[in-house]
Formats: C-alpha cells, structure tokens, sequence
C-alpha cells in the first residue's frame, strides 16, 4: 500500500510538472499560482515577502486552492505531521485521502490520459539496483551526504547510472524528502542539470540518474591519476553556471540548490557539467526574496556566511558555492581539506594580492590560459564576498567569464585587484585580434 502510494505521488509530481509547462498565465486560480500559495503558507520557515499584486480572492479561487492544498500537504516536508500516516497504522486513511485529492484534481483539469498521469520514469527493483552497483560496494561509492549515498552503477543493457540512496533520518522524512526532491526534479530540463531516468521504493528511497564513464567532477578533479586540462576545467565553469542561471531564473519557479560542489556536479561524456541532488533545493516563489531556514543542512567549505549566521537562503547562497567551486577548478584543491583547512581563507589573501600563479593548480604548469585564469579568479573573488548584496548574480558570472566587464562598472576597482589583471588581458587580448585577425 505505501509503494502504492509514493508511485502515485510521483506520478502526480510529473503531471503537475507537464500541467505548469502548459500554463503560460500565471494568476491566484493557476496550478502555479496554487503552489506559489502553499509555499507562503510553510510554517517551518519564514519568508522576506514583495508587496503582493493580488486583490481579494473569490470563493471560486480559495476552493480550487483547497483541492490542491490536500495535495500539496502530503509533500510538505516539514509540516505539522509530514507524512507520519504513511509509517503508522492509518495507512488506510492516507490512502482514501489521497484517492480523494487525485479525484478531485482530475475531475477539475480533466483525465489521467490527458495529462500524462503515468510517470514516465522506470520504476526499479531493488533486485535491479543491487546488480547494477554490485550490492552497493563500496568501491562503486562516489558521493555521500548527510542523507545519501552515491553510487555508481550499470543496468542490463550497459547504461552507466548514478544512484542516490537516501541512508538517513526518520523513514517519514525520507519519503517526504524523496518526494520533494522527485517533485522539484519534475520541473527541471535544461543540458546542464542531471538526467532522471528512474527510482525505486523497494528497500529504501532511490533516484537513478544518467552518468557518463567521468562521474563527477570530484572524482575526476581528485580521485583521476590523469589531471583534468585547463579547457575542461574552464567549460565545467561555464556549464555550472549556466545551470544555476537555469535555476535560478529560467525555471517555472526559482530553485535555490543549496548543495552545490564538486561532487554534485556530473560529468557528460563530452564534459558538460550536469547539477545534480536537488535534495536540499528550494522553490522560492516570485513573491519572496529569500527563505529562513530553521534546520542546518549544507556541506562545510561551502555555505555562505549569512546562512552559517541567520539561516538566510536565496540565489547569493548558491553563488558563494559555485565561487568556491571556481577556486577548485583553478587551484585543484578541495573547498574543505583533510586538515579541515578552508580554502577560501587560503586563497583570499593571495587574490588580493593578484598572485594567480601561485593559485592555479601545479599539476597544470604553464598549460593554461592566463586571461581565462584570471577571468574565473576575478568571478570566484566576487562570488565569495562576505556580503550577499555584493556578489553578482548568475547572469553576471557568465557575462565575466566571457570577458564583458560592463556588469562591473558600480564595482570599486580597487577593491578587486583582479579587475585591473583582468582587464589588461582582455586589452590584450583584443589588441593581438586587431593584428593578428586569424589568431582567437
């Protein structure tokens, strides 16, 4: 009965998706507008809100509200009671209750076969998983989180997958954080985020992803004998954060990933960078600006200041982790290492100097390209500033790793030493393409 239901909650989390793909007016009587006011109705977490737009809401609206919040309750992660009824003996209960918000759904937006209520995911056994990772060994791990593990496997017909395992915390909160993640997932498509291919109930909470022979970019940036090249490291740089921009802009509803860092970032066959675990991420509804969150979760050498300090969520907090990233693809070391050495406060006086050489990875040696070193340090230094205000947003980042300053003209230069480096390059730069046009 529980397996039952959780494929039937994925199933209406790809419906929904499909239902919000086709809704191009988004207003208080939209599936969308329905979400955005179960998100401000959270009463774990607080929000820093915009004037609303929205008048008076008719009878109309709050009842069709109320359909969905059924719904919509059973994938509330952190409410009142999130999800106890489906590990307790009033599983029948949930059972008529979510019969009940399906039918009422369907009968408003129309049948099952009209919005592709089946879920176009494999539904895998645990049979299936345990062949494909050899039983989950340990040589085939290749990431582990405060609520997972991932491994790396092979199905029957010779795919390469990755598999999320989720190990801890109460068995209701993993299947409402499975879900949660399986609902957001729904919603993202774009060449720069991991492919969901498949899951599995049985024995546990799993996700099965697409993954290339590369794996992640941790396994190749530490665990590979061969280095990865500077060219690599600089298109990984570039895909990243056209997935964030993804995320964080283009999305039907802005997700703040919360996780982001080597080892949740997939590696394509040919080195296009895949975000992948979005089982911290968070929808932030156009109305808020940013989430207070209650509960610490994220990985050290990552989180940003303001979250370390007041809990404070919103795109800068992804931004502050992908500048760290930054500095992991140029100077090849991890975020947090063995010693528990940050590698931000290691690199931090050292960019204020404008010593990129003693930063850039030795492995490399001089194979490298200087002005694009110094385009991705002047990003990483503006991405980890203590104030989120002062870092640039997604948009920006792309924009300076391609050498357009112009999102820097209210930015002190003498604040940035590698503004000045940077721009030197790019003059550079252009002055050898005046001379030597055939030459990039």
């Amino acid at each position: 009965m529980i397996t039952l239901i959780i494929h039937l909650c994925i199933s209406l989390c790809f419906w929904i998706g499909n239902l919000l793909n086709m809704t191009e007016k988004e207003d208080t009587c939209s599936p969308t507008g329905v979400l955005e006011d179960y998100f401000r109705s959270s009463d774990s977490e607080t929000c820093s809100s915009k004037e609303p737009n929205n008048g008076s809401e008719s009878h109309k609206n709050r009842k069709l509200r109320s359909r969905w919040h059924g719904f919509m309750q059973l994938l509330r992660t952190r409410s009142k009671k999130p999800l106890n009824t489906m590990h307790t003996l009033n599983v029948l209960n949930l059972s008529r209750r979510m019969s009940g918000s399906m039918r009422e759904i369907i009968s408003k937006f129309g049948s099952d076969s009209d919005y592709g209520l089946k879920s176009p995911w494999k539904n895998f056994s645990l049979y299936e998983l345990q062949v494909a990772t050899n039983y989950f060994r340990q040589e085939n791990l290749i990431g582990k989180g405060g609520y997972a593990e991932v491994y790396k496997g092979c199905l029957r017909n010779g795919q390469l997958v990755a598999i999320k395992k989720l190990t801890r915390g109460k068995p209701e909160d993993t299947t409402a954080n499975f879900l949660s993640e399986i609902g957001i997932m729904a919603h993202v498509n774009h060449p720069n985020t991991a492919k969901l291919i498949g899951y599995g109930v049985e024995g546990g909470m799993h996700l099965v992803l697409e993954l290339s022979p590369h794996g992640s970019l941790a396994s190749m940036l530490y665990g590979s004998k061969e280095k990865l090249k500077w060219g690599i490291r600089y298109k990984i740089a570039v895909g990243t954060a056209r997935g964030l921009l993804y995320l964080h802009q283009s999305c039907q509803r802005r997700i703040i990933h919360r996780d982001i860092k080597a080892t949740n970032i997939l590696l394509s066959e040919d080195f296009e960078a895949q975000i992948c675990d979005f089982g911290l991420a968070k929808w932030l509804p156009e109305q808020w600006t940013h989430h207070t969150v209650s509960k610490f979760e994220g990985t050290f050498g990552y989180l940003a200041p303001e979250y370390l300090l007041h809990g404070i969520v919103d795109e800068k907090t992804d931004v502050f982790a992908y500048g760290v990233l930054l500095l992991e693809l140029v100077t090849g070391r991890r975020a947090l290492d063995y010693s528990n050495q940050s590698l931000v406060l290691w690199a931090k006086p050292l960019l204020k100097k404008s010593e990129s050489r003693e930063l850039v990875d030795p492995s490399l040696g001089d194979d490298y390209n200087s002005r694009q070193v110094n385009l991705v340090l002047l990003a990483a230094t503006l991405c980890i500033q203590p104030s989120s205000i002062r870092r640039p947003t997604m948009s920006q980042v792309l924009e300076l790793l391609h050498g357009d300053f112009s999102c820097l003209k209210n930015v002190k230069k003498t604040r940035i030493s590698f503004f000045r480096k940077a721009s030197r390059e790019e003059l550079t730069n252009t002055e050898g393409q005046k001379t030597k046009p055939g030459i990039g």
